[in-house]
């Protein structure tokens, strides 16, 4: 019987179980169907960075003496000087992967090559039977756990009527570095979206595809391609005190509140909108007859089909204007974002979950699904409570926070001491 079993390795449920070595009385295992740590891959373009500091990493925001820490790799790396005279707070999103896929080699609760299959309430056992596949052999193990947390992440997302033809000419941006050489020798490319991927998309595009016969459109829905939120004071919405404020809010105003917060994790960093305004004039400058690049903004992409010949036709709507136009391109690069979606092992399960009045599972403030029933066992979840605790969600640095509440909770006891203010900034009236 363990502790707790955790379903999903990636940045969260990692920085979990490092956080759990303070708690050595819990017995807890990870399982994570890929075969080692693999963060977004398909987006790990030379000289991309993460947007939040190092800080941010899997232990530091929540227990800075951690010998998991990012300071811990490097000193073990023999890159502390380095690093220190690098003098940049922002690390490359291939050195985090690298330092996550350090940390998991030191952690012997993490099982990767193992998918969870199927998870029963044991009500006899006092918890919960999980059915695990080896993917090296196909063989099956039973776990029994007192405790689940629920770390999958999030899937890419593709719209309902783009998704009938998505393949090698039609993909998400989470698999553009799969597809990179294929854009590098097409024609003509049009990326739909305007967040962080889409803008290095078409930097890398711009920065790899400068002759004159080449196309790239980019259109969104949005009405700009609008930087994202980062003055000081905004970013003191990815903290404990506005998650408490957000979570306490009447459920009829969070939705709306969220679309409203929109740039605060959505958009483009203003770095990255820079580089791509000097790309686009360099290509222009001197006389020069660069690609031809369109950037149309307030565009929706009703339909897409396969092309008489080679490529795709898009029928588009410009939304201000309510106009509709066809365009055509060799490739279609859905950057489109990301979705929570619910593992498919906790069907068995439906029966004591609860759900809101849009089928959303109800999360407590403690990051527990709420259940039916008497059980006290808990199903904790990492980055699957945007309705209920707001924009820090999926925010690298309040992972290790949500961690601490979490080990605090499993633990039966202040693993992690917990601070009443953070901020400088007060959301609401005290009660």
């Amino acid at each position: 019987m363990y502790d707790v079993i955790g379903v999903g390795i990636g940045p969260f449920n990692l920085g979990l179980a490092a956080l759990l070595q303070r708690a050595p009385e819990l017995r807890c295992a990870f399982l994570d169907r890929k075969p080692e740590f693999d963060w977004h891959s398909g987006m790990m373009i030379e000289g991309t960075t993460l947007q939040v500091p190092f800080f941010a990493d899997l232990v530091t925001m929540a227990d800075p003496a951690h010998p998991l820490s990012f300071l811990s790799y490097l000193h073990d790396q023999g890159r502390l000087y380095h690093f220190y005279f690098l003098e940049k707070f922002h690390i490359s999103r291939k050195e985090y992967n690298h330092y996550c896929r350090w940390a998991a080699g030191q952690l012997a609760s993490c099982r990767f090559g193992h998918e969870v299959r199927e998870v029963r309430l044991e009500e006899a056992r006092g918890g919960f039977q999980v059915t695990a596949a080896d993917l090296s052999t196909m063989g099956e193990s039973t776990y029994y756990t007192k405790h689940l947390v629920l770390g999958v992440g999030s899937v890419p997302f593709i719209p309902m009527p783009l998704r009938v033809h998505a393949g090698s000419g039609v993909f998400h941006s989470a698999e553009y570095l799969r597809h990179r050489e294929r854009c590098r020798s097409a024609r003509s490319v049009t990326v739909i979206g305007s967040g962080q991927s889409a803008g290095e998309i078409v930097l890398d595009l711009l920065g790899t595809r400068s002759e004159p016969g080449f196309r790239l459109d980019w259109f969104t829905r949005s009405s700009g391609f609008l930087p994202m939120e980062y003055s000081k004071l905004g970013l003191e919405h990815f903290s404990p005190e506005y998650t408490r404020y957000f979570y306490r809010l009447p459920a009829v105003y969070k939705d709306e509140l969220r679309k409203r917060q929109s740039l605060l994790y959505k958009g483009i960093s203003a770095r990255t909108i820079a580089d791509i305004y000097d790309a686009l004039y360099e290509a222009g400058a001197a006389g020069g007859s660069g690609p031809k690049v369109r950037l149309l903004a307030n565009t929706e992409v009703l339909k897409l089909q396969p092309a008489d010949g080679d490529g795709y036709r898009l029928l588009c709507r410009q939304c201000e204007q309510e106009r509709s136009f066809e365009h055509q391109s060799d490739i279609v690069i859905l950057a489109t974002g990301y979705e929570h979606a619910e593992p498919a092992c906790l069907r068995e399960l439906e029966g004591i979950l609860v759900r809101d009045d849009q089928g959303r599972l109800v999360i407590n403030e403690d990051y527990s699904i709420r259940l039916r029933g008497n059980t006290s066992s808990r199903i904790f979840v990492q980055n699957g409570e945007l309705h209920t605790h707001g924009v820090g969600a999926p925010d690298l640095g309040l992972g290790a926070y949500r961690s601490s509440i979490i080990v605090n909770r499993l633990a039966a006891r202040e693993v992690y001491p917990q601070r009443e203010r953070h901020v400088f900034q007060q959301f609401g009236v005290d009660e």
